[in-house]
């Protein structure tokens, strides 16, 4: 008797918590895919009132005008999209949407005052890292590059600097050996969802605390430049294998193969010491083609030559015999 009571309390106090929650009017500002999750977290749960991301823009060769991830996801919802150039100039109609909340997700544009002071509830945000280290935008990246041991998402508010406002919650993972960008990616993704949404009935119920960033800790990720793709394999073996995991699956490291650029995608780290030099094919195994590091080799299990598609390493050996001796430069 207990039990079913119990049951039907929770059923009851569960469906006048989804009532209470479709009241509160959310905007949603975010671009890429990264904040899809978020995003349907939200749709699930609460009014979604708008969304806000990026311009439409030209991709490829043949520079097709496309929609972000972001918008795409709203229209399938049939929720209004706004694509302001220049958010601090253009925000009249997000006001109109009177919110209660503005949630951001990798937006890519700085949120101008008239819009942090609107919502009853505030302005927060969902950033991949554990703040205050990896500030910008590119945290997943920088993450696994700089050779961090862990990383997170932080909930914060809103402030007019890039990510500087006051820390609401966090949570942590081990970033592994075989992560790649593109896995941290996703498992980042999934989790600022699952804390966001456990975040915000807090929130509506004055229950945060919010907590100051220390700035002395402050490190940053700025956005990957064309320079920083190029692999240097003269620096020590774990910085090579950082990097390469760091840009996989975009947007890619590179090297040069006899001429042609050779992008770099699945790698393991071997700490077998060769004498050749740094660059040098060594060998080839059941794992994969063997390069000579300093203090170890990398093994490239899939790549990518100039002109050619992405394929494992067995393939690119059946189309260019001879390859051990070559120095990848």
């Amino acid at each position: 008797m207990k039990t079913r009571l119990f049951s039907f309390l929770n059923f009851v106090y569960n469906r006048v918590g989804d009532r209470m929650n479709k009241k509160i009017r959310i905007v949603f500002m975010g671009t890429p895919d990264f904040a899809v999750p978020i995003l349907e977290g939200l749709i699930a749960n609460y009014t979604v009132v708008g969304v806000v991301c990026q311009p439409d823009k030209e991709v490829g060769r043949k520079r097709v005008l496309t929609k972000p991830p972001i918008k795409e996801c709203a229209e399938k919802h049939k929720i209004r999209v706004l694509q302001p150039t220049k958010v601090k100039q253009d925000y009249e109609a997000i006001i109109n949407l009177n919110p209660d909340l503005i949630v951001t997700c990798a937006y890519g544009q700085i949120i101008p005052k008239e819009l942090l002071d609107l919502p009853k509830y505030g302005c927060i945000n969902v950033h991949a890292s554990l703040l205050p280290k990896l500030r910008g935008g590119a945290p997943i990246h920088k993450a696994i590059i700089d050779g961090y041991d862990k990383t997170g998402i932080t909930i914060m508010y809103m402030d007019e600097k890039m990510d500087c406002g006051d820390i609401i919650r966090q949570r942590e993972i081990k970033i592994e050996d075989d992560f790649t960008t593109e896995i941290l990616h996703d498992k980042l993704s999934l989790m600022g969802k699952d804390l966001l949404l456990k975040t915000i009935p807090d929130l509506i119920e004055g229950k945060i605390t919010p907590i100051k960033q220390e700035e002395s800790e402050v490190t940053y990720a700025w956005n990957i430049k064309r320079e920083e793709e190029k692999i240097d394999f003269a620096k020590p073996a774990r910085e090579v294998f950082n990097q390469i995991r760091g840009l996989n699956s975009w947007p890619g490291a590179y090297c040069l193969f006899d001429g042609k650029t050779l992008k770099i995608y699945d790698v393991l780290l071997n700490d077998y010491v060769s004498e050749k030099k740094v660059g040098t094919i060594i060998d080839i195994n059941e794992d994969g083609i063997v390069v000579a590091l300093k203090e170890g080799c990398l093994i490239i299990k899939s790549l990518k030559l100039e002109g050619k598609r992405k394929m494992n390493f067995k393939e690119f050996i059946n189309g260019n015999k001879g390859i051990i001796g070559k120095v990848l430069k």
